[in-house]
């Protein structure tokens, strides 16, 4: 179960502040600046520093590929011109 589009639009790296990459097929945010990877359990970002985990070059480029990544901070709804 994925995490809800109004909650992925708020969401932001409590560190730098930027927007996570959430990666729904692994269940993670992932900070590609800082190569960090937070868990997301029982669709709750887990979003602490004490809990972040590192990731390698390898994992890095699986993550940023993976066809189920999509970038936080962003408007969940569509705009439609006036």
């Amino acid at each position: 179960m994925g995490l809800d589009p109004f909650l992925l639009a708020l969401l932001e790296d409590p560190v730098d502040h930027g927007p996570l990459v959430y990666v729904e097929g692994r269940d993670v945010l992932y900070n590609p600046r800082r190569r960090l990877a937070y868990e997301v359990r029982d669709s709750i970002p887990v979003l602490l520093p004490d809990e972040v985990r590192a990731v390698d070059e390898v994992e890095h480029q699986a993550l940023v590929d993976d066809p189920t990544a999509r970038l936080t901070g962003t408007d969940p709804t569509p705009t439609t011109p006036t």
